[in-house]
């Protein structure tokens, strides 16, 4: 029964270092397409702390790689030292994901706020002749979320470029995949998209910290998993003579 306990332990410890190395490489998936994407909606959201949760979680992405490692060389070995460090270092990083998660939900509150304060000043800087960073990151967000102003397309009349061309004309990227002919004339406002792009700024950017704050809580379930199997195999190893007769090939008489 000890036998069976300890390999059953050990069984499940290998097989959660391997997830290790596959959770390495997701977690660093994941904050990379958070900095990736964040790169698209700068201009919208100046509070570069916000990038602090990418940021740790590909580090502990990249920790987990050697966590694994070290996971596997101690099971196989069983070295009571190498798991000991094992258990410490799973722990640590546990913690830091635990920070993460708390960062996540205190600067996901925050980026209505942040898109609030900045889309204004991003919006009144629009060049459509000559587009600058900032223009050219407000045509990709209309195409990309299909919204059209700040709360809607009439925002565009309070404009400096929209008083400039005269014209009464929004940007072409306001216009809807389905108008073959728009122009953005506000003359055929149903050409356009209805919605604005403040509120879907912040819906899809709390939506990839939200991202990064399950794939925190997934892998710290699976640490706590590994720390628990890593302490049963301490603990027998210590006190239970089958361990002993499990590592040295011995049997009972």
């Amino acid at each position: 029964m000890g036998q069976c306990g300890i390999t059953s332990s050990k069984t499940v410890l290998v097989f959660l270092n391997l997830i290790f190395w596959g959770a390495a490489g997701i977690l660093c998936y994941v904050g990379a397409y958070v900095f990736i994407t964040y790169d698209d909606y700068d201009h919208f959201f100046e509070d570069v702390y916000t990038l602090i949760p990418a940021v740790v979680i590909i580090a502990v992405g990249a920790l987990l790689f050697i966590i694994g490692l070290i996971g596997c060389c101690a099971t196989i070995r069983e070295s009571h030292c190498g798991l000991a460090t094992f258990v410490i270092i799973l722990l640590l990083v546990f913690v830091t994901e635990v920070v993460v998660v708390v960062l996540g939900y205190v600067y996901r509150a925050k980026v209505e706020n942040e898109v609030d304060r900045s889309i204004q000043k991003v919006y009144k800087t629009y060049n459509g002749t000559n587009p600058d960073a900032a223009s050219r990151a407000i045509d990709y967000v209309q195409r990309q979320l299909h919204c059209c102003g700040i709360h809607n397309y009439s925002d565009w009349e309070n404009t400096d470029w929209f008083k400039e061309t005269k014209n009464q004309s929004v940007p072409l990227s306001c216009c809807r995949e389905t108008a073959s002919s728009c122009n953005g004339s506000l003359a055929h406002p149903s050409d356009l998209y209805a919605e604005g792009c403040e509120a879907l700024v912040v819906k899809k950017l709390q939506e990839i910290m939200m991202h990064v704050i399950w794939a925190a809580l997934a892998f710290a379930a699976i640490q706590l998993l590994g720390m628990l199997c890593a302490c049963i195999v301490l603990c027998r190893r210590s006190r239970d003579p089958a361990y002993e007769l499990l590592i040295t090939g011995g049997t009972y008489a």
